[in-house]
Parts: structure tokens; C-alpha cells; sequence
């Protein structure tokens, strides 16, 4: 997990190319408090060069690949705040250490009686199910009669977290996901085994949504559902290749297309109805 999960310091790079076709690499996202982002790194740069060592027309791989290394050791990066900004040189200590991608507080709707359980997920990592499931409890003991689930700036990570997490509020035989793929080894229904863990309403995407467990709310999603196989070569480098595809339980491929939500905006109190209706 360590290796390909996370760079050692905590962002997400996305490759964009100028208007020559030169890749840039910009932060797509980053740990909330990890390395990078203590350091002052923030989503949206641009990263220049990691220890002198200049990244432009750089794969994000390859960019990852130095930035590993082994834990507490330090990594120089220099990165362009925003796309006018300055120009600064960061020294970022690199952390193996997972830390929970989970941030959780009770936020009271404003004139109403109902109490919210906001969750923000920041990554699908080994500790995600266990930490989600844990903030969500306390909130139901805390009051909490419905959820939302703030996946914005989520920086991906391991596609079973994602799946066992969908699967906490999944009927038994629900489909969490489809995949598909040329070869029939990767055409696969994946469906929740239990009943679900969690029944009230809830906020959030896809597998959810497609399974009239929640609504969706906030901007159209980034739009990634690749499943990707990285093999090393003899040399040290990798070569990652696209073996299949995810598509959504009502058959809808998102890869490059996302996910449209119900709202734009946090529902207000005529649509809270809608909500409320979603887990009975």
C-alpha cells in the first residue's frame, strides 16, 4: 500500500500539458495535515523540481517514484503557488506512518430540530472502513439523524476500501459496483454480503445513489473509474496499463464523463423532505 497509495509526502499529481504539449505536473490534492500540506503545499500548484532536479515533461509516476523514499528522511521541492503565483522551495519530510482520513463533527440544521453527522473522507486507505465506521457511531450517539459524507479533494487510493465502505449501507445483494474488461476474468458483479451496518439517510455517491440509499451534492465529480495494474521492469522503472473499467450499479460509465448531483448546494428545508424519505 505504502508505495503506490501515497508519494511519502501526501499529494496527489495530475498531469497537465501547457499550450506546447509539455506535461506539467500540478497537485490534484493532498492529506489533510500530512507532510506536504503542513509544509505548505497547497491543491492547485505546480511542482517544479524535487531536489533540483527538474520535473517538467515528468510522468506524475515518475514524479512519485522520487519523491519516495525511506521514512523521516527529507525531500527539497519547489513548487509555483496557483498559476501567477510565487515561487517557493519547500523541505518536506517524508512519513510512511498512515494517518485517518477521517475528520467528523455534528453540525445543527439552522432552524430545525435536526442534528447532521458531517463525515469527510480524504482518502480510501487501509484505515478508512474502521475509522468511518467508528466517527459515524459516535455521531449517531451524539444525536445525529442523518448524514453527509464529503468526499471533495478525496485523493483516491485502494478500490476494496471504497467498495467495503459502500457495502456499510448496502442491502444484502445490492450491487456496489459492476467491472468490465476484455478479458472475463475482470467482468465482475460486486455486491454488499450483509445487511447494512448503517440505515439513515445519507449523502453521497454512486453506488449509493444508483441504489436509492442517498442523494449527491456539490459539483459534478472528477470522473475516474480505470482499474490499472502497475508491473515493474528490471531497470526500476513501471509501466502502468489499464486492464478494466468500474461502472456505476445502473450500468453508467463515469470514467472522464463523473457523476452529476441531485443538488448543487447543501439541500435547504423543502428538499430536506426528499432526504428523510431516502431511508425509509
Amino acid at each position: 500500500m505504502a508505495r503506490y497509495d501515497m508519494t511519502g509526502i501526501g499529494i496527489n499529481l495530475r498531469e497537465i500539458p501547457d499550450d506546447n504539449g509539455v506535461i506539467k505536473l500540478k497537485v490534484l490534492g493532498l492529506i489533510l495535515d500530512g507532510p506536504a500540506h503542513s509544509a505548505g503545499v497547497r491543491q492547485g500548484d505546480e511542482l517544479l523540481s524535487i531536489n533540483g532536479v527538474d520535473v517538467k515533461g515528468k510522468s506524475a509516476f515518475e514524479a512519485s517514484s522520487i519523491l519516495q523514499g525511506p521514512s523521516e528522511t527529507f525531500v527539497n521541492i519547489t513548487v509555483k503557488h496557483g498559476n501567477c503565483g510565487p515561487v517557493q522551495s519547500i523541505r518536506v519530510q517524508r512519513q510512511s506512518i498512515a494517518k485517518s482520513p477521517v475528520f467528523y463533527r455534528l453540525e445543527q440544521v439552522k432552524n430545525g430540530s435536526s442534528s447532521v453527522g458531517y463525515v469527510r473522507l480524504k482518502e480510501f486507505n487501509a484505515l478508512a472502513r474502521k475509522d468511518l465506521v467508528t466517527a459515524m457511531r459516535r455521531l449517531q450517539d451524539m444525536g445525529a439523524s442523518y448524514f453527509v459524507l464529503d468526499l471533495r479533494d478525496n485523493l483516491g487510493g485502494l478500490v476494496q476500501a471504497g467498495i467495503e465502505i459502500a457495502k456499510l449501507f448496502l442491502n444484502e445483494g445490492e450491487t456496489v459496483t459492476y467491472t468490465t474488461g476484455r478479458d472475463p476474468q475482470f467482468v465482475k458483479n460486486i455486491v454488499a454480503e450483509n445487511s447494512p451496518l448503517f440505515s439513515s439517510p445519507l449523502i453521497v455517491a454512486t453506488a449509493l445513489h444508483d441504489n436509492c440509499k442517498a442523494v449527491l451534492v456539490g459539483e459534478r465529480t472528477y470522473g475516474k473509474g480505470l482499474i490499472q495494474s502497475v508491473f515493474e521492469l528490471n531497470d526500476g522503472s513501471g509501466v502502468v496499463v489499464t486492464i478494466g473499467k468500474y461502472v456505476t450499479p445502473n450500468h453508467k460509465d463515469i470514467n472522464g464523463n463523473g457523476v452529476d448531483p441531485d443538488f448543487r448546494n447543501f439541500p435547504g428545508k423543502r428538499s430536506l423532505a426528499l432526504l428523510q424519505s431516502i431511508g425509509r
